[in-house]
């Protein structure tokens, strides 16, 4: 086990090395001067030469990259060409409120995704397994970004039952103390005890919240049903079933711990997939995450924010893989 752990993280780390030089190699190609954009439209030519200097734009691109490397070793992605900030302190202050979306579709991934799962298998080419196979193929396969706009126009635009986007309606934001311990705003609101900024924070929370599990509900539902009519074919299950063990204890004891393997992976998978794709998502609902910082970067060619935010979601990717592989790797046969 020891073996495959290392395995996997010198593996991670090559994936890691790949990204950062691609990255920085496509940012020093493409036709743009950081320096003329670090000092601004009317700068003169010698601070333009001036922030070349300091931005350590005139040294070779080795040595630049050398520098680049150094820096993230000790955790500095850059300085944003926009604001002038550390990149790693935007993204902090970014990071939380794409970690609500992302936490609300890894739990509905997990209590609703695999009771489906579960529920199709044992109703195979029953009803219910049509209507769940419906559910879930149609959850993978509809873009986000329609489900979003179509989810407004429903509880929006004809029902008015819930707000259209933001993470806070404007009166509450101008009326009440908004609290920043943890950059969670919902945990916020519950470490501080302030009831009234939480019941708003959760009903913004609902559309982007269902917008953005479907996804993973979709995929842990159709992983899990696709294990679970595997293993409910082997020798062992049948074995179960001839010493009359209830049916309900022999699928979601026996066969269902064994399934848990694919179904570990799509769900760590899915958070990575979900973290990095949530620009859609935030973009229609006015939602103040990563998708956000990222969409601002892209606009005004701010390279260091772009890259920054590309090593973070490749850490992420790599980091959830790994976890994945080792959820997997507890069963022995699959390290042999």
């Amino acid at each position: 086990m020891g073996h495959f752990v290392v395995k996997r993280i010198l593996l991670g780390i090559l994936v890691l090395l790949g990204v950062i030089t691609i990255t920085f190699l496509l940012t020093r190609v493409i036709p743009s001067d950081p320096a003329a954009r670090w000092v601004g439209a009317r700068a003169t030519a010698e601070q333009v030469v001036q922030a070349r200097r300091d931005l350590g734009l005139d040294k070779p691109i080795l040595v630049q990259y050398g520098i680049y490397l150094r820096n993230l070793l000790k955790g500095d992605l850059g300085r944003s060409i926009r604001s002038h900030q550390p990149i790693t302190r935007e993204l902090a202050s970014y990071l939380p409120a794409t970690l609500e979306l992302v936490l609300i579709s890894t739990f509905a991934a997990i209590l609703l995704g695999i009771p489906l799962g579960v529920l199709s298998a044992k109703r195979k080419d029953k009803w219910l397994d049509h209507l769940c196979r419906i559910f879930s193929v149609g959850a993978v396969s509809l873009p986000t970004f329609w489900v979003g706009m179509f989810l407004q126009f429903i509880f929006y635009g004809i029902l008015g039952i819930l707000p259209l986007g933001d993470q806070l309606s404007f009166e509450t934001g101008m009326f009440y103390d908004i609290p920043r311990i943890t950059g969670f705003l919902t945990i916020d609101c519950l470490v501080t005890g302030n009831f009234y900024v939480l019941k708003d924070a959760l009903v913004h929370l609902v559309l982007p919240g269902i917008t953005i599990a479907l996804y993973p509900i979709g995929l842990v539902a159709r992983m899990t049903r696709s294990a679970l009519l595997e293993i409910l074919n082997e020798d062992y299950i049948a074995a179960a079933r001839s010493y009359s063990i209830p049916e309900r204890k022999v699928l979601w004891s026996y066969a269902l711990k064994n399934s848990l393997g694919p179904t570990a992976t799509v769900i760590t998978l899915s958070i990575g997939y979900t973290l990095v794709t949530t620009f859609l998502i935030e973009a229609i609902f006015n939602w103040p995450g990563i998708g956000s910082y990222i969409s601002g970067a892209v606009v005004t060619m701010d390279y260091p924010a772009i890259m920054g935010v590309t090593i973070f979601s490749t850490v992420t990717y790599v980091i959830l893989n790994m976890a994945a592989d080792i959820i997997v790797a507890l069963d022995p046969r699959v390290r042999v």
